[in-house]
């Protein structure tokens, strides 16, 4: 399952960055097709990007269905649990897999009335082309106005989409019924730094304060500060210095 969670994520990924780049370049080109720069403005004028923004529309769309599935594996969705919390635990882990199940069955549900949207709306027909079929009186399907794609290419988010959340319901059900536990994500984490132990109350502004907490100091170490403050040098300090 690691080589399909990280298809997912690069899939995701490359959606959101593609689009970015996308609705980037086609502001750039609006502006500068502005401006009257000999050469450039009618060559940037000459370049058609009005198919930038369904571009961006259809991987939004194929992005919203795939992070939602990204989503029921991280456990990133937000539910309201109040009820649930105040049930004893054998009736909380019934409810809770009943819940699951029935994402699994609704999700699964648009998952085949997508796929059978996307077969009547031209799937059938270029399936059959590519197989070299008889395709007899099949509906061609329509396309889309500026990329001129077929449209059962676009709607394939919702099938495709569809049924790996539900996949992802019946994973995490599973899960539960083996650990207990549910995905869980911390909003607080940031991958790739490492947590430390938490600070203990009071301790969030030490590095601020020194021992009288009415002056700054050095970022010492506590040992470092007790070294400094009452060592030989610290009661140098205190009594105004070496008196030899």
């Amino acid at each position: 399952m690691k080589f399909l969670d990280h298809l997912e994520e690069w899939f995701i990924t490359f959606l959101m960055g593609g689009a970015t780049v996308i609705i980037f370049i086609a502001v750039m080109h609006r502006y500068a097709s502005g401006y009257a720069i000999p050469g450039v403005q009618d060559w940037l004028i000459s370049l058609d990007v009005s198919w930038a923004q369904e571009l961006c529309i259809i991987m939004f769309v194929w992005m919203a269905k795939f992070g939602a599935a990204y989503g029921v594996r991280t456990g990133i969705h937000v539910g309201v649990d109040v009820l649930i919390n105040r049930l004893t635990d054998a009736n909380r882990g019934k409810l809770i897999i009943f819940g699951l199940l029935a994402g699994a069955l609704f999700t699964g549900i648009v998952g085949t009335l997508g796929a059978t949207f996307v077969w009547e709306n031209g799937a059938h027909y270029s399936f059959y082309k590519f197989m070299g079929l008889e395709m007899g009186d099949l509906y061609e399907g329509p396309i889309t106005p500026d990329l001129e794609w077929p449209t059962w290419i676009v709607y394939s988010a919702i099938p495709l989409g569809s049924y790996l959340m539900c996949f992802r319901f019946l994973q995490v059900t599973v899960s539960f019924i083996r650990t207990g536990a549910l995905p869980h994500h911390d909003h607080g984490h940031v991958d790739g730094l490492e947590e430390g132990e938490p600070l203990k109350p009071g301790e969030d502004d030490v590095i601020y304060s020194m021992d009288d907490n009415l002056h700054p100091h050095d970022h010492y170490t506590g040992e470092e500060r007790r070294i400094r403050n009452h060592g030989p040098a610290g009661d140098e300090r205190r009594n105004g210095g070496d008196r030899t």
